[in-house]
């Protein structure tokens, strides 16, 4: 019997940042959903490759990660992604949206049975105040709006994962407030693998929900923003911050005429007309 092929395709969210392992690295809900894939006592294996890297866009899982991830025709692959592409100057809903419909329509033209999940708003989760979050969130909602649609129109194995009372439990989540801890990281797992034992896909046991590394100490989390954090912080910085300013100047003029209502039918609006321009065929800039 040939193991279960499961792929893993995204950013630092997949590649399991905030879920670290004792021998270095990050683990993550991939991994932990791989090993409940298959159930070893009737000769079932899960072959399970993980090609996400961290600061990844949808540009990335595109050019650089789509054609690996087909190279090994997947039974099962994971695309979750578009957090990064929210928080540059070069977001683009359009080209988001028609660089994961020919993700998606890849793989399943291979047959392969495709999970997508919708995302936190960054903003919210990292505190930051409203004329500031207000774009950020904006930005998000839009993203999920073109993954369910997407994942509907692919027919895959959807997660809420933008929702609920796990955003607002510190435990679930990392020292960055961005990404999920051990404990958030099962959570997703878990979530996915009742979602795939649901439909007779997933036949091992669901992963544990309780962590099995100890949390790590305040000190510890306080290193890590002082000095990988830091970094991270510094990188995102580096495009998105001059343009952050222009949208809250935006959204703060608009506040004050009491206008901000267009922001959001003008979000509304680039989303439909996305998901129209793929309907219609149209040429997709970027996608190719």
């Amino acid at each position: 019997m040939r193991p279960v092929r499961f792929v893993a395709l995204g950013d630092s969210l997949t590649e399991g940042v905030g879920d670290p392992v004792t021998e270095g690295g990050w683990r993550g809900w991939a991994a932990l959903l791989a090993g409940g894939l298959a159930d070893p006592s009737a000769g079932e294996s899960v072959a399970f490759t993980n090609l996400a890297v961290s600061g990844a866009q949808t540009r990335d899982v595109l050019e650089r990660q789509l054609p690996a991830g087909l190279e090994l025709r997947p039974d099962l692959v994971s695309v979750v992604v578009g957090v990064n592409d929210t928080l540059r100057c070069t977001f683009d809903i359009h080209a988001v949206a028609a660089r994961l419909d020919t993700v998606y329509g890849a793989f399943t033209g291979q047959g392969a049975v495709l999970l997508t999940a919708c995302l936190p708003d960054p903003g919210a989760m990292l505190g930051l105040p409203g004329a500031l979050a207000r774009p950020l969130a904006r930005r998000q909602r839009a993203v999920n709006a073109v993954v369910h649609a997407l994942s509907d129109r692919h027919g895959a194995v959807h997660l809420h994962a933008a929702e609920g009372a796990w955003l607002t439990d510190r435990a679930m989540w990392s020292a960055d407030r961005l990404h999920p801890g051990e404990r958030g990281h099962r959570q997703l797992a878990l979530r996915f693998h009742a979602r795939l034992a649901q439909a007779g896909l997933a036949t091992g046991t669901a992963p544990a929900p309780e962590p099995e590394f100890p949390v790590p100490t305040r000190s510890a989390s306080l290193w890590w923003l002082a000095t990988a954090g830091t970094g991270w912080v510094a990188r995102r910085c580096t495009d998105l911050l001059p343009q952050l300013l222009t949208l809250a100047a935006d959204e703060l003029r608009h506040r004050a005429r009491g206008t901000s209502a267009r922001l959001d039918l003008r979000a509304t609006a680039a989303v439909s007309a996305a998901l129209a321009a793929l309907s219609a065929g149209e040429p997709r800039p970027d996608a190719a």
